[in-house]
């Protein structure tokens, strides 16, 4: 596990990025190099997978380290090989689950809440108080475990790469030095913005 924020590799230089411990630790424990020097056939791991909180430092963290391997283990991503997990947002216990039904319902925005709710109390089927996780850390190691990490239940999204030199310029506007193309960015994707996905 890292703590907190990595480095963001896109303003560093390769030094500055090698003395950070969190950054040397992933790639020593991936153990395939890094930049030039990688070699994805000598990576320890056939699947990389960040795990972060749902919230808006988690997305930050899963974006420093998206740039990370991007910038220095890039045939990870190219070969398909790098994924972030998709944490439950909400829990619904059943009381008395119905024939058919789980005792535990996870969903993963406020939509999908917002649809299981409706069909949980159109069908009649009691629940407790929905939990709502604000963390990773608000979860139990079961739960964990059963929504995050266990292959058959959870929900991956691989990160990949089409064009190389769009990624490219894309990780330099949203982690390089430069502002104002950063803030152009942000203002011409404004309308395409879940509102439902912003924990105010």
């Amino acid at each position: 596990p890292i703590r907190g924020k990595i480095l963001n590799v896109q303003k560093a230089s390769v030094a500055d990025m090698l003395k950070n411990v969190e950054c040397a630790s992933i790639i020593q424990v991936v153990g395939a190099g890094s930049g030039k020097t990688f070699d994805v056939d000598a990576a320890r791991y056939g699947k990389i997978i960040f795990m972060a909180d749902a919230d808006s430092d988690g997305a930050h963290i899963r974006c420093l380290l998206a740039t990370l391997f991007f910038r220095y283990m890039r045939p990870m991503v190219e070969a398909g090989r790098v994924y972030s997990a998709v944490p439950p947002l909400h829990r619904f216990e059943l009381i008395k689950p119905k024939r058919g039904m789980e005792k535990y319902i996870y969903t993963y925005s406020d939509p999908e809440y917002q649809r299981k709710l409706a069909e949980l109390t159109k069908k009649g089927q009691a629940f407790k108080e929905p939990q709502r996780y604000k963390g990773l850390g608000e979860m139990d190691a079961d739960q964990l475990a059963d929504t995050t990490m266990n292959p058959r239940r959870r929900l991956l999204r691989r990160l990949t790469v089409d064009d190389a030199e769009q990624a490219e310029r894309t990780f330099e506007i949203l982690m390089g030095n430069e502002v104002g193309p950063r803030k152009q960015f942000i203002i011409e994707g404004a309308y395409q913005l879940d509102g439902s996905r912003i924990d105010a």
